[in-house]
This record gives structure tokens, sequence and C-alpha cells, in this order.
């Protein structure tokens, strides 16, 4: 049985950050495995000391100390965490240090620039987003299409809803998404509905297989997840996007971060950052 070595990411904010580092960090070490555990809001001396109790507990249980990464601008809650019996990775100054040399000025060391709302244009943008693409998930409205930045089609259970609220919250960007169905197969044309927005169109398609495999999960021995109608409509639905000169991609094994990453860049849509 593979040691299990407990990660905490410790931050005085959301944690989102150095969470999303930490873990992509300790990806790298595929033979490993790790216990996550992310401690927000760490803003107190007498927070950090309870974490340090915490941390503390898991060298005990573990048999192995644990490892901390942080991202902490107080200098006495980062002395407290770094009396724990723990790996301390302070993901904060290994950075912060070195852009001060080059840039020859100190950092504001303010806690929470990453995730604050403090600018509300963008951060009304990135609500705005949202609300667009739940509204107009899977077809349900055409209304306003032309505010659209990007229209995703695809068959269904392809990854359309997940990726559009991807890319509204992430980036600020209105997402809508239509699904393509027997009908538009049967007639091989366009939606009359999307035939205006030809240029905002980005295709998504999917093994077969896999297909049949989320399709079964929701609907099992139905025809609609059989295996043969999702090999059907696959093909036909890529068929379509070939002949109206749509671009689209294969999701299969693409997460929905490599997909919108993908999207973005093949577009070159304008994205905001939060």
């Amino acid at each position: 049985m593979p040691l299990i070595r407990t990660a905490y990411f410790v931050s005085d904010r959301t944690g989102i950050t150095i969470e999303r580092l930490g873990h992509s960090l300790l990806k790298q070490f595929e033979d490993l495995s790790f216990t996550e555990i992310t401690l927000p809001y760490v803003d107190t001396l007498e927070k950090a000391s309870a974490a340090v109790m915490q941390i503390n507990q898991s060298a005990i249980t573990d048999g192995v100390r644990p490892l901390i990464f942080s991202t902490l601008v107080n200098s006495k809650i980062q002395s407290i965490l770094k009396s724990a019996n723990a790996l301390h990775l302070d993901c904060f100054n290994i950075f912060i240090k070195s852009l001060e040399r080059e840039l020859e000025t100190h950092s504001s060391l303010t806690i929470g620039l990453s995730h604050r709302a403090d600018n509300m244009p963008d951060y009304h943008q990135r609500i705005k987003s949202v609300n667009y693409s739940l509204a107009h998930d899977d077809g349900t409205s055409v209304k306003d299409s032309q505010q659209a930045d990007i229209i995703l089609v695809g068959v269904s259970r392809s990854g359309k809803t997940p990726t559009c609220l991807y890319l509204a919250l992430l980036y600020g960007i209105c997402a809508a998404n239509y699904p393509l169905i027997s009908e538009d197969f049967n007639s091989m044309l366009l939606p009359v509905q999307l035939k205006n927005f030809k240029e905002k169109l980005f295709g998504l398609t999917i093994d077969p297989i896999r297909l049949h495999q989320i399709r079964s999960e929701r609907k099992l021995d139905s025809k609609y997840a059989s295996l043969e109608n999702c090999q059907y409509e696959t093909q036909e639905a890529e068929a379509l996007m070939r002949q109206e000169g749509i671009p689209y991609l294969d999701v299969t094994n693409k997460s929905i971060e490599e997909l919108a990453t993908t999207l973005i860049h093949q577009t070159q849509l304008d994205r905001k950052v939060y």
C-alpha cells in the first residue's frame, strides 16, 4: 500500500491560488498519493496556531511530516506556521522577493488582491457572463445571440454546458450552446436559429464509446444512450460541422480546463483573468 502524504494549502484569503499551484506541483509525483487539505482565511495568530496543531497531528497520524504550501502576507503568521513539523513552502515570498529585486520596488503586501471584487466593472462582467450562459444553455433561448462571444454546438452530453459556465466564471466570456439533434442530421442543415451567427460557432465532438458511457449514467438501456445511436449522432454531427465549415474539437480526453484554454487560443477570444 503506497504511503499517503498529507499536503496543506494555507492562505490568509480563499486559498484558491495556492490550492491550484500546490495541486499542480503534487501531480508531478504520480507514484505518490496525497491527502490534500485547504485551510483558507488563516488571518490571525490564533488561527495560525490552530493550523499548526492540526498539521502536527497529521505528522503523528501519518508517521511522516506533512507538506505545507502557503501564501501568507503577515510575517508573524508565517513565523507561527513555520514552527509546524512539516516541509513549509512559502510560495508567496519565493516569487515576491525576486520580483522586488528585479522591479527595484517593494510590494504592497496586501491580503487578498487576487480574488477581491474591488474592480466592479470586471466583477459585473463576470456575473453578466454567467447569467448569460445559464440563460442560453442547451438552446433554451436564442434571444440576444448576437451578444454571445462564442456559441458551442454538438450532440447532447458532449460537454457544452460545463465548458460554457467555466468560460463565463473564470474569463468573463459570454458563451451560449445549442444541441445538434436528429432533425438537423435528417436535413443536414444548421438549425435556422444559428444561421446568422455562423462566425460565432464552435463544435464539440466526442468518442461514441465515451458518449455511450456518459449517457448510460443518465438513461440506461435507452435508445438515446445506445452505442449505435451515439455512433450515428457523433458521425452525423461531425459531417454537418465539416459541411458548414465549423471548427470543432474532440473533447474525449480533455478536461474542462484544457478545453476552455484550447477554445480561447484557437478563437482568440478576449478574456479576463479574475
